[in-house]
């Protein structure tokens, strides 16, 4: 069995495969931010009682939330252009995708988080003369960013593997490096390990730098 695996020959393949990489962590990292904003934005819209706000926040939650991300890539990629007459690069669809579908869950993770905090929090920022907005700024939201911390570092997670779906939209991240690679030179098993153990050294090493954010600041 060993004689049909060329497991020294992947060797030859690691600069496509590092652009594949370059690529993920381009479209992760942006994505991430742009969704994290979103998500900020969305998940404050959740518990607002402007009823315009809350309900533009609550369609994009649920309509996110509901679908398949791999229908967001398609219809992103293939069908909004249709719409706007704007063909977009398929890096760029990409980064939209990531920071659209983030978003909607950490808008959850953010209302649950700033729900969490005591009522009687906001009541003492009041009470001393603070207004809503130094409220939620300088008491509940340090609180709880503190509190998000875990379930965003699973989100992150999950969106950087959710990146291997974008493939499907020629985006050359690590899973379409992987399957050229793989349809071209007819070395499967190599070539998807090769990529397996990619992912999982980047979900590792960001699991290891969100535990030890969380014992840096003591998150309960």
């Amino acid at each position: 069995m060993e004689g049909r695996f060329n497991w020294a020959g992947v060797i030859d393949f690691l600069p496509e495969l590092g652009t594949g990489l370059y690529y993920t962590l381009l479209i992760s990292i942006i994505g991430l931010i742009i969704g994290f904003v979103l998500g900020a934005i969305f998940g404050l819209g959740r518990i607002s009682k402007n009823k315009i706000f809350y309900g533009i926040s609550s369609i994009y939650i649920e309509v996110i939330r509901g679908t398949p991300v791999l229908v967001q890539a398609i219809w992103i990629f293939f069908a909004l252009p249709l719409i706007t007459g704007y063909n977009m690069a398929s890096v760029t669809a990409g980064i939209i995708v990531i920071a659209v579908n983030s978003g909607a869950y950490i808008a959850e993770i953010v209302r649950g988080a700033v729900q969490s905090i005591a009522k009687g929090q906001v009541e003492a920022g009041r009470s001393l003369g603070l207004t809503h907005n130094q409220t939620m700024r300088y008491i509940v939201w340090p609180q709880a960013f503190k509190r998000m911390i875990p379930p965003l570092g699973n989100q992150f997670i999950i969106s950087i593997k959710d990146t291997s779906l974008l493939s499907v939209i020629l985006v050359p991240e690590l899973m379409f490096q992987g399957r050229l690679i793989a349809s071209n030179y007819f070395n499967a098993v190599e070539i998807y390990t090769t990529v397996a153990v990619f992912y999982l050294i980047i979900t590792l090493t960001l699991s290891y730098i969100l535990r030890m954010i969380e014992k840096r600041l003591d998150v309960q």
